[in-house]
């Protein structure tokens, strides 16, 4: 390994550990992604879900090598079925709110874009963390500001969807508010604005915010045949809006990659041994920031492996 790399590896362990709560610091290398089970549905006197009562702690956080809340991707509606069924819409939108003011202390609303719930986060830095760590629930997320927008749709359900959504918010923002300190949210807010000079965060394109099929296919496919040729990963056949999914020899592979790029601010998550990466033909419109981060960390992790 040349200097240079260990350089690259040192660079990037210094930005995990900035970000990550204080717990997983010095150990987020043996944290196993093994869920501690769901925990069930509690009840008020009223007849409604009591969302702040249903938890005492959370898994490990994905961010840190934990289980990712959902297996698999949660998306939004669609304005299809949204409109079918404005009603129940409106109601999944309410009770989302509900919960995530229940448990995390923030203001949730309708948001603009058909499918999205609109979040206030108390500042910046704190929108710019929880949207990193919240993709890597496997919940679709989008951030802008002080603001995230959280998927709902009809069809979601109390006790999955919508539970969904909520634990993941409340997860997070409980690692944020309860194990970090103020001068560590200081930090992580610098370290967020000197990455962002660089490289402002990449996210993906999604359905109501830049999404649209055609962008997306052309876009994915230049991205993939780069990656191929670099690095041997193969397209998987998973297919979401704004993701691209690639896939990885193991688990554990899959998620130091994942670390890596969200450490070097594009977004990122896993289902299973398949890496998804962001595809945003605004913020990148070539594809060149994912390919070729991707492709330098990939480079470390199979040189990490090997010595």
């Amino acid at each position: 390994m040349s200097v240079e790399d260990k350089q690259a590896l040192k660079a990037l362990e210094v930005r995990l550990r900035t970000i990550l709560p204080p717990q997983y610091q010095d150990c987020y290398e043996d944290v196993q992604p093994v869920s501690m089970g769901s925990a069930g549905l509690k009840y008020g006197t009223d007849g409604r879900v009591a969302w702040n009562e249903i938890w005492g702690s959370f898994c490990d956080l994905a961010m840190a090598g934990g289980p990712p809340h959902k297996g698999k991707l949660l998306e939004p509606g669609s304005p299809e079925d949204i409109d079918a069924n404005p009603d129940r819409y409106v109601e999944v939108v309410d009770e989302i709110s509900r919960g995530i003011w229940m448990t995390a202390d923030l203001q949730a609303t309708l948001a603009g874009a058909p499918g999205w719930v609109s979040v206030d986060c108390r500042n910046p830095t704190m929108a710019e963390w929880l949207v990193r760590a919240i993709a890597m629930e496997n919940i679709s997320v989008h951030g802008e500001g002080t603001r995230l927008c959280l998927p709902a749709g009809p069809g979601y359900r109390i006790a999955k969807e919508i539970k969904n959504v909520i634990t993941a918010v409340a997860k997070t923002s409980h690692y944020w508010v309860e194990h970090m300190s103020i001068e560590q949210n200081w930090a992580i807010g610098n370290l967020f604005s000197i990455m962002s000079a660089v490289l402002p965060l990449v996210q993906p394109a999604l359905p109501g915010y830049g999404f649209t099929p055609e962008s997306h296919e052309a876009l994915s496919r230049t991205i993939g045949d780069t990656v191929g040729k670099a690095t041997g990963l193969r397209h998987s056949a998973h297919q979401y809006a704004g993701w691209l999914g690639l896939e990885c020899t193991d688990v554990q592979t899959a998620i130091w990659i994942m670390r890596a790029l969200v450490a070097s601010n594009i977004l990122s998550r896993r289902e299973d041994t398949t890496l998804f990466v962001p595809v945003n033909p605004a913020s990148d419109p070539d594809g060149v920031y994912v390919a070729e981060l991707l492709a330098q960390i990939h480079g470390l992790a199979v040189m990490r492996n090997a010595s």
